[in-house]
């Protein structure tokens, strides 16, 4: 099992891509469909939304962009087809990400924009890309127009395929596969397998490696629970949640990098709550000090990034808190999964910044039911905005020029991931009463590397 990114034998521009992305280890999709699509092979997936499939698909097709294997003369190598605009933004922001030290450049084409973005995506389209990412009505009136050339496209992905099926992209779309060269590359990713869809992935792929993946859900005794708010509200929010609830003597918050972990502990220490912190710039013998305390119940409060907390064995933690929408169903279902241990019950709060909303409607589509408001979230909910400690994953952008000589925004996903880089932090803990000080530091475009606040672990 590959359990690192650097197992698959990506492009070495690409994993800078990955690193910077702060993607620190493949999800089972990625595990199972990134080597064989490196290697050339059709792939029809299936997989929820949220399950990192988007990067299970470019991470290996941009290395092959990068090796010479996809791509000549200047012609689009990559066509990615999705049915909605919003998901053919953030695929192009997933592949800007990506591709950032790489010579790749993306293009994201999509209906219901003005006249203005309408001359913008043609000028941009004639000009050229080697990832092509378009909804289906837009792709064939530029194709129509003669501004977009899909006879040497080296690979094709249709994501949501089961999406496009049911909104009747189904005729547009196998218009989109009769441009195409007959011996491109063909991947086909859905959240079901309806006959109609393997019919036509028949009709489409040679031989293709199927890939089916599915995620258990939380156990039905751990109550969910959301509140939707600003990134500056978290913080002092969950400072009023804890003093609203002396009961909650166990709670583990999640956090998505290092440096968010020692500075919201810190800040919950100032703010007179009990909590330590536990990443990866802790040595093993603080991390199992901080690990004793929350255990002896002399902390209320551990914060943790994922990586580190899958060390943690704890049975009766009565809380978990999503401080920012997880990433993946996976990492939202490993985290939720930390309460309700043995016969105990649990409960388990996600903060949807307002920019997190998406994300939290793709977990929310998983689980077939939207996940429940916290009842008094209106009367805890503090009036003013603080420090934003963790931006979420849309907002991270940053500004470079693709190869096509365009500036556009990049940034990562809300399944997740943005670019991220940071110094490491000081070994000292926030502690019941004590804290230490950590200087956080992200380097600009000037720098060569997207601005970022802090590496994920």
């Amino acid at each position: 099992m590959d359990d690192s990114f650097k197992d698959f034998g990506l492009a070495d521009a690409v994993m800078q891509g990955v690193s910077i992305m702060g993607y620190e280890r493949p999800t089972p999709i990625q595990r199972a469909a990134i080597p064989p699509i490196l290697s050339g092979r059709d792939v029809l997936g299936c997989a929820q939304t949220g399950t990192g499939k988007t990067a299970a698909y470019l991470l290996p097709l941009l290395s092959r962009v990068v090796d010479g294997a996809l791509g000549a003369g200047g012609a689009t190598a990559v066509l990615v087809v999705s049915p909605t605009r919003e998901l053919a933004m953030q695929i192009d922001q997933q592949a800007e990400g990506f591709s950032y030290f790489a010579s790749v450049s993306s293009i994201a084409i999509y209906g219901g924009s003005d006249g203005r973005q309408w001359s913008e995506q043609s000028e941009a389209v004639r000009r050229g890309a080697d990832v092509l990412v378009a909804t289906p009505g837009r792709l064939l009136q530029f194709v129509e127009l003669g501004v977009a050339k899909l006879d040497r496209v080296g690979a094709l992905v249709l994501d949501e395929a089961d999406r496009m099926l049911d909104m009747g992209f189904l005729p547009d779309i196998k218009r989109i596969v009769g441009l195409l060269p007959p011996d491109r590359q063909t991947l086909l990713f859905s959240a079901t397998m309806p006959e109609e869809i393997r019919r036509f992935a028949r009709e489409i792929q040679h031989d293709p490696v199927e890939i089916s993946l599915s995620v258990s859900k939380p156990a039905e005794k751990i109550k969910q629970e959301k509140v939707v708010l600003a990134e500056g509200k978290k913080v002092g929010f969950m400072s009023r949640f804890f003093e609203a609830h002396p009961d909650v003597q166990s709670a583990v918050v999640f956090v998505e990098r290092k440096t968010t972990a020692r500075r919201l502990a810190q800040e919950l220490v100032r703010r007179n709550l009990s909590a330590v912190a536990m990443h990866a710039d802790l040595d093993q013998a603080e991390r199992e000090e901080n690990l004793r305390l929350f255990k002896a119940r002399q902390v209320r409060i551990l914060v943790a990034t994922d990586i580190v907390s899958r060390g943690i064995d704890v049975e009766d933690i009565a809380l978990v808190v999503n401080f920012n929408v997880p990433q993946t169903v996976e990492a939202y279902v490993h985290r939720v999964g930390r309460t309700a241990r043995a016969e105990n019950n649990g409960w388990a709060l996600t903060l949807v910044g307002t920019e997190e909303r998406r994300a939290m409607g793709d977990i929310e589509k998983f689980l077939g039911a939207d996940v429940k408001v916290l009842p008094d979230a209106e009367l805890l909910m503090p009036s003013e905005e603080g420090a934003v400690l963790e931006q979420p994953s849309a907002r991270r952008s940053t500004r470079r020029t693709t190869r096509s000589g365009r500036r556009r925004d990049q940034g990562g996903s809300p399944s997740g991931k943005g670019q991220r880089r940071g110094a490491n932090s000081s070994r000292g803990e926030a502690r019941t009463q004590g804290q230490t000080t950590g200087k956080r530091v992200g380097r600009n475009r000037s720098g060569g590397r997207p601005n970022d606040p802090g590496k994920k672990e």
